[in-house]
């Protein structure tokens, strides 16, 4: 499946709606994530990450609520993806913009090791063309 299309959005909602380390960071922490992925072969993309009250789902369009807001080229985001680069490389050199509450991003570090988990395992299966 390609990187970002919706067959690979959709993989990621089953693994993050079954993963109990997700479920169970939702318990304590709460952030809305919207990506945006410009540049991309399908165009831009946008897709989110919601945690909170016990309950982390993963999906196309924008968060429901959104603390924070995340745009980065498709270039950026296969890197990062690859794990050609390290995501705080990226943060660091601003080739993502952020919007919103970055400290939401610090509080919930929990949150992104566990989402690294579903990440990894659709990675094998992932083509980034």
């Amino acid at each position: 499946m390609r990187y970002l299309s919706l067959e690979w959005i959709e993989a990621m909602q089953t693994l993050v709606g079954a993963s109990e380390s997700m479920q169970a960071a939702a318990q304590t922490h709460e952030i809305g994530i919207t990506q945006v992925v410009t540049d991309g072969p399908e165009g831009t993309v946008m897709y989110h990450l919601q945690v909170g009250n016990g309950v982390a789902t993963f999906g196309a369009g924008p968060a429901s609520v959104e603390h924070v807001r995340m745009e980065q080229s498709w270039e950026t985001a296969v890197a990062v993806a690859t794990e050609q680069v390290a995501a705080q490389e990226v943060f660091i050199k601003g080739h993502v913009r952020i919007g919103g509450d970055s400290q939401r991003i610090m509080d919930s570090l929990p949150v992104f090791a566990a989402l690294d988990a579903a990440f990894a395992s659709v990675r094998s299966e992932t083509v980034y063309e």
